[in-house]
């Protein structure tokens, strides 16, 4: 999936890769490290349990969950540039995941992003809203 705007396209792929290293069972350390590769060493998060991480527990997230969801699929809506200046921008979007024999779930995000060195967009905080499914 590739989008012209590169902060959307970043959220796309970014969750491209999630699926995969979170959804196969042959996901390997290369790969975790590859997605690690998208965050900003500063990075932030408030996850739906309202629990905050930084980037040393987001990195020990995707390599102790490597693999742990076989079958996950992420599909991205509702994606939205909310506003962006020459350093980043703010994006929302809605996530729904499936899991085969479990329960849907959606949320709705807010991340903000920051530009590498190589001008590409990092994700410098994430927060995560849970959404039951029969409201949206």
């Amino acid at each position: 999936m590739s989008h012209a705007d590169p902060y959307i396209n970043e959220v796309l792929v970014a969750h491209e890769f999630i699926a995969q290293v979170l959804g196969s069972p042959d996901a390997t350390a290369a790969q975790s490290e590859a997605l690690l590769a998208r965050f900003d060493a500063a990075f932030t998060m408030i996850g739906v349990s309202g629990t905050r991480i930084d980037f040393a527990g987001l990195t020990q997230f995707f390599n102790t969950q490597r693999g742990s969801k076989a079958g996950l699929k992420i599909q991205i809506d509702q994606i939205n540039v909310v506003s962006r200046w020459p350093e980043g921008a703010v994006v929302e979007y809605r996530e729904h995941q499936t899991l085969p024999g479990q329960a849907a779930t959606l949320r709705r995000s807010t991340v903000v992003f920051t530009l590498g060195e190589s001008r590409c967009p990092l994700w410098r905080h994430l927060h995560e809203t849970s959404v039951p499914m029969s409201v949206d």
